[in-house]
């Protein structure tokens, strides 16, 4: 469900359209046999604090059987979290890392110079298949007080902190405050130098563009 701030304000509040520095729509992004909602980078905003990406899996409609096949992708240069609000997915990396992540907890990986991780529907939860729903992010101006008012259920999640020391460069999943980093990273995982996720043989090709 999407959500914003209550139009009407209350005594002494500021209007919602006074508070807000930038509204996102998530847009389609495909990652290999699956589609996300990438709200960051957006051509209106590059990161919002230290986030550069920020993705929500669906919306989506699984029938029995199928599920979530992210297949094994490289990062460098930044830290992935992960949390869920419903089903569960199962994450494996290049460092023999596989857990099954559920809702209300967090997994975090952080990339450094160069991991691979893929994530997948488990086998239980694909005998009853699920969905997902659309979502929306807003971009608040710094210092401001927000009050949030939701007329129906809804649910939220509040992210942001202290912007990184410096721009960076973003290329499909690799984020460097160098240009011939992320160059020398594409040759990496064209020429399959990247350790590879034990267990796994499918991979998702260097994008042409």
């Amino acid at each position: 469900m999407s959500w914003q701030p209550c139009p009407d304000p209350l005594p002494g509040d500021k209007k919602a359209s006074d508070l807000i520095e930038t509204v996102i729509v998530p847009r389609a992004r495909d990652l290999g046999g699956f589609s996300v909602r990438r709200a960051l980078p957006s051509g209106k905003k590059q990161m919002v604090g230290p986030f550069i990406f920020f993705d929500q899996m669906g919306p989506a409609e699984f029938v029995l059987g199928e599920g979530i096949d992210v297949r094994p992708h490289p990062h460098i240069g930044l830290a992935t979290l992960t949390y869920l609000f419903d089903g569960s997915i199962v994450h494996r990396d290049s460092l023999g890392t596989e857990l099954t992540i559920e809702p209300g907890a967090v997994n975090l990986m952080t990339a450094g110079k160069g991991i691979v991780h893929s994530e997948r529907t488990g086998t239980e939860p694909r005998k009853t298949g699920d969905s997902f729903g659309p979502a929306q992010l807003l971009v608040f101006n710094p210092g401001d007080d927000i009050t949030v008012r939701a007329k129906s259920d809804a649910r939220f999640v509040i992210v942001g902190g202290e912007p990184m020391d410096g721009p960076r460069y973003i290329w499909w999943n690799f984020v460097s405050s160098s240009k011939e980093r992320i160059e020398q990273a594409k040759e990496d995982w064209r020429q399959a130098r990247f350790d590879t996720v034990p267990g796994e043989s499918e991979f998702i090709p260097l994008p042409t563009r």
